[in-house]
């Protein structure tokens, strides 16, 4: 809903360029303050570096791109939501998780709600173009989500961010070459809403995210998304005054129920 405002006055690329500069100029500043320890190894490098480009420039570039395409933003979320979906498959294999049948009913049950919310609000429409770059960004963040799993380790937040979105930069930086011409409208609004993508998105929420996939079950925690269409959906109909019908509502209630079934200790 943020990037949403934002996007109106500045192209997708250039606000990704734009977010993950600042991002950086935070981190290197914290930096020289704290000093915090280095990866102490090529491996650890190589992994931060991955995740963060699976995540910032797969994952949200293509997203980025799936709008340009024409894209709705009702449809990339219905395609995004699959996400917990795969991890589940592929962890059982992958990560050598136990995934139980209430687990499975569970994801049935908040993908069946967060369908709702998304096509009650008729935020839907697509191109195939717009499809393929959604497709690939699904993947990116899937892939981001297990390889942390697998491989990540704990290392100071600091460092994490400086390499993931140093990397993250350098996947989105030619993409805004070719395909943007870099201009912004410098609005207070604008300020506020890459303000919040900064400190609340990218610091905060995908900072919390990356340490629960490596504290806890990666199935579990990639639950967790299903709440938050339906969640972006209620604080659209609050802050901006969008349409939330009653099925939304309905929606909104399967999901935290499935969420929780899912998410729930034996």
């Amino acid at each position: 809903m943020v990037a949403k405002i934002a996007l109106a006055y500045s192209p997708p690329m250039t606000l990704l360029v734009l977010r993950y500069s600042c991002v950086l100029l935070l981190m290197m500043l914290a930096f020289v303050i704290v000093r915090p320890p280095l990866p102490k190894s090529r491996a650890d490098w190589g992994h931060l570096f991955i995740v963060g480009l699976l995540m910032q420039s797969v994952y949200f570039g293509l997203c980025y791109l799936a709008f340009i395409q024409g894209i709705a933003a009702g449809t990339a979320a219905l395609i995004m939501s699959l996400q917990p979906v795969l991890v589940a498959l592929i962890a059982s294999r992958w990560g050598n998780e136990l995934i139980t049948a209430r687990h499975w009913a569970g994801l049935a049950i908040a993908l069946a709600g967060t369908t709702a919310v998304i096509v009650s609000r008729l935020d839907l429409g697509t191109t195939t173009l717009g499809l393929i770059c959604a497709g690939l960004a699904l993947l990116g963040i899937t892939s981001a989500t297990l390889w942390e799993k697998r491989f990540g380790t704990a290392h100071h937040p600091i460092t994490s961010n400086l390499i993931g979105y140093s990397a993250g930069l350098v996947g989105v930086v030619p993409m805004m070459l070719i395909l943007e011409t870099p201009t912004i409208e410098w609005t207070w609004e604008f300020a506020g809403a890459l303000a919040y993508l900064v400190i609340g998105n990218s610091l905060i929420a995908v900072g919390l995210l990356l340490a629960m996939i490596r504290a806890g079950e990666v199935s579990k925690v990639s639950t967790l998304l299903f709440l938050v269409p339906p969640l972006t959906a209620v604080m659209a109909w609050l802050t901006l005054g969008e349409a939330m019908p009653a099925i939304a509502w309905v929606g909104l209630g399967l999901a935290g129920f499935g969420v929780m079934l899912a998410t729930r200790k034996t």
